[in-house]
């Protein structure tokens, strides 16, 4: 498979021995809101490999916990604890963002030190700034304190990459920002996927319960031609049963309205890329019953007090088949409820089949890492995507706000080895 080349810097387009990098990290997580201890370190984890490239450089930590309103809400001292603890170096914590505290602390690093400042949400300027007013972000106290103290800002936030806030592309037309490693594998893999024209037959996997985000990326993947077939589960291919005028009983179809204020168009749609497209769509052709455990046909009447909870043997296998014939897979979501042993073998049957083969094989959404890990089956994926809204965004062909600056930043300072270019030297 052919490495795609990127059009923004790398960390690898510098020497960053001895400079001072200010790194945008997300490091957005699970929290126990009474202990505010931290659960899941799955985000921590993805930004390791870049922390450990900047060993002989000085890092400031940027990044933000949840937002105003949210239990999680909360400061990033034990963000600071949490990531000495994984990456076995010294984190400093600083309790604000910007001003002569931050100042004197970034002064006194040393190379190899790391500091993280405050939870950048918590300053009005990172989220009530119009995100396509780029002046305005260069005219907050964020841009304007910060960026005289840095050589150069790594962003490393792919699961923010769709954002377009204060600390995320208000330094990119002032000093260079540079793509951290998370955020370089992470498109080097999906634009693999969703470019390689080469590795066919190319299967999408979309199920799970977020019909909304399935549905963007299905319609995206047809009408570009991306993709060979969509292969449906989970809600995701109640609604588009939904859509072929298919029975899914009371309980399916409450459940698909209650959740997306927008189902009406969400059904239209599917109808439309059935009506399109329908020799690239696999549907169930068979489900298992909540709470009967029965088997039923789809297009037989579900009952009332009934949840399609798996797809059934006639779907695995068939499922499998097509599975068995691609070249490269994208999966997103469980095909049921897998938390649920009785209603997991869809789940299982089908991620076992996908890892076993040999092409490229990425998987993306929490869930659909949750039960890959569970099964076993995570290291046999040659990627696993972090991001969540912004993966999707990514594959529905959305604008990526943060890519955007990465880019225009390598245009403007790629005059010469240490980032000189039309804005001006960069560092102090």
């Amino acid at each position: 498979m052919k490495k795609p080349s990127l059009d923004f810097f790398t960390m690898d387009s510098f020497d960053l021995t001895g400079k001072t990098i200010f790194l945008r990290l997300d490091l957005n997580s699970p929290i126990n809101p009474i202990t505010l201890e931290i659960t899941g370190s799955t985000r921590f984890l993805a930004h390791l490999e870049t922390l450990s490239a900047l060993y002989r450089s000085k890092v400031v930590i940027l990044a933000h916990q949840s937002r105003p309103g949210k239990d999680d809400f909360t400061s990033l001292k034990h963000h600071a604890v949490y990531l000495q603890r994984l990456s076995g170096r010294r984190v400093q914590f600083v309790d604000s963002l910007f001003g002569s505290e931050v100042e004197r602390r970034v002064s006194e690093m040393k190379d190899g030190d790391i500091m993280m400042l405050e939870n950048t949400r918590f300053y009005s300027e990172e989220i009530n700034i119009d995100p396509s007013d780029i002046e305005e972000m260069e005219r907050s106290h964020i841009v304007r304190n910060l960026t005289p103290l840095m050589d150069y800002f790594v962003n490393d936030a792919f699961p923010a990459i769709h954002r377009a806030q204060t600390s995320l592309v208000g330094f990119h037309r002032i000093v260079p920002n540079i793509a951290g490693k998370l955020i370089e594998k992470e498109v080097e893999a999906l634009d693999a996927f969703m470019k390689d024209h080469t590795a066919r037959p190319k299967l999408a996997v979309l199920a799970g319960a977020k019909i909304n985000e399935s549905i963007s990326v299905a319609k995206n993947f047809l009408e570009t031609g991306t993709v060979d077939r969509i292969m449906t589960g989970g809600v995701v291919g109640n609604a588009f049963l939904m859509a072929d005028g298919v029975d899914i009983g009371k309980k399916n179809r409450d459940f698909i309205i209650k959740n997306n204020k927008n189902w009406e168009e969400l059904i239209g749609i599917c109808r439309e890329l059935l009506k399109k497209y329908r020799e690239k769509i696999l549907v169930p052709e068979d489900c298992i019953l909540n709470p009967s455990s029965e088997r039923m046909a789809v297009g037989d009447r579900v009952p009332d007090d009934e949840i399609m909870a798996d797809i059934g043997v006639d779907t695995i296998v068939k499922y499998i088949q097509e599975i068995e014939k691609a070249k490269s897979v994208f999966l997103n979501g469980p095909m049921g409820m897998y938390e649920i042993e009785e209603y997991s073998a869809g789940t299982k049957k089908i991620m076992e089949a996908i890892s076993s083969l040999d092409g490229l094989k990425i998987a993306g959404g929490g869930h659909t890492l949750n039960a890959l890990e569970n099964l076993g089956l995570l290291h046999s994926f040659t990627h696993a995507s972090t991001g969540g809204g912004a993966l999707i965004s990514y594959l529905s062909g959305e604008p990526m706000p943060v890519l955007e600056a990465l880019r225009e930043s390598k245009r403007l300072f790629s005059g010469n080895k240490d980032g000189t270019g039309s804005k001006g030297k960069s560092g102090k």
